[in-house]
């Protein structure tokens, strides 16, 4: 399994000091989540804060666009150092066109699905990309619970990719904490993003990463 921290849930006057905990406790991936306000409730970071990541550790970067438009931006956070960058289907009408340019780029493109959004609409997707994240609560705020739901998408999800034979992997977003991972990955799931599990555990940010992995 592989796991990603989603930085959402760091101490930003800290940043530097948590992302080398992340890093010493194993974790695998640093997750950034972008969003702008329109296509979620909120707002965090811009391609920026890839730089302050890059600087500090040497782990993969992977950005989920929660943007409008997210065709008008690929090119700045793959610059940025990007390594991986996934973009929604809901809010893409030339997503075939984005997918090909992100990796065009030299960057491993990635779809993500809403909860409300079915499974089919990832059906002629699925083959493009290396990776495909399954929301696992609505986007756009971290500490929201888990939607158990979710749990058979990623099962169907599993059974597409295996039945055409492709490679992409799956990765969830939502409520992932020691109670939740199992039914994620017993469906299907490669990859576990993870923020208040790990940087808002009370016993501080290894533990936090030691209690997913002993959760598996």
């Amino acid at each position: 399994m592989i796991i990603s921290a989603s930085i959402i849930s760091s101490n930003f006057l800290n940043l530097e000091q948590d992302l080398k905990l992340t890093k010493s406790a194993g974790v695998d991936w640093l997750h950034i989540d972008v969003m702008d306000g329109r296509f979620v409730p909120n707002i965090t970071v811009g391609p920026f804060i890839l730089h302050h990541c890059r600087k500090s550790v040497d782990l993969p970067l992977d950005v989920h666009l929660m943007i409008e438009e997210p065709e008008k931006h690929i090119g700045t956070f793959a610059s940025a150092g990007a390594d991986r960058i996934s973009i929604h289907v809901e809010n893409n009408p030339n997503i075939y066109r984005t997918i090909q340019e992100i990796r065009e780029l030299g960057v491993k493109p990635g779809i993500v699905i809403n909860p409300g959004t079915p499974v089919e609409a990832l059906n002629s997707l699925l083959p493009l990309v290396d990776m495909v994240l399954v929301m696992t609560v609505n986007p756009g705020f971290s500490g929201q619970k888990f939607i158990p739901e979710m749990v058979e998408k990623v099962r169907n999800i599993k059974s597409i990719i295996v039945r055409e034979g492709l490679k992409t992997i799956i990765q969830v977003d939502g409520g992932i904490n020691r109670d939740t991972l199992g039914q994620v990955t017993r469906a299907g799931a490669d990859v576990i993003v993870s923020a208040t599990a790990i940087y808002k555990h009370a016993d501080g940010i290894i533990e936090g990463v030691n209690e997913l992995r002993n959760a598996l």
